[in-house]
């Protein structure tokens, strides 16, 4: 379980601070709110995911509206991959089906840069997507926040 820091959440991140804002991110994402989600990226945030590229909140807010549109029952893990100064790495896999009922695992990257604020001003997304039956999904927790005690990426050897 991650207990919230006394520390904010804000550059230089420690191994700590990281890893909360990973889990931060990913419980944000896992919401699949996207006014609430563009609430952690800079007015001006630039984005490349996959062969997109968005900048500021209202492109991102229309790109997650767009997304959940298509992706359903989105439940996403993250973790934390890397970390110095200002700039996190995270590796992430998430599960969705779409209106056909055709599951997918997507697997991917991102690269994350912060201002001083801790807000996120660059996000690079890498994602694959790979088609899985149902009985492959991994991931059956509720829709929303992923339970604390529900196993991550490398738990469950993804």
């Amino acid at each position: 379980m991650t207990t919230p820091t006394e520390t904010p959440l804000v550059p230089p991140f420690t191994r700590e601070t990281a890893i909360e804002k990973v889990r931060k991110a990913e419980d944000g994402w896992n919401s699949r709110d996207p006014e609430k989600v563009s609430l952690a990226y800079t007015p001006d945030s630039v984005w490349r995911n996959r062969s997109e590229f968005v900048t500021g909140r209202a492109e991102i807010v229309r790109f997650l509206t767009r997304k959940w549109q298509k992706e359903f029952e989105y439940r996403l893990i993250k973790e934390l991959w890397a970390f110095d100064g200002a700039r996190i790495a995270v590796r992430f896999a998430y599960e969705w089906r779409d209106d056909s009922g055709q599951w997918y695992r997507s697997y991917g990257n991102e690269n994350w840069e912060f201002d001083e604020a801790g807000i996120m001003h660059h996000r690079y997304a890498c994602i694959n997507d790979l088609r899985i039956a149902e009985s492959e999904r991994l991931y059956h927790w509720p829709l929303g926040r992923r339970p604390d005690d529900h196993p991550g990426l490398s738990d469950l050897g993804l």
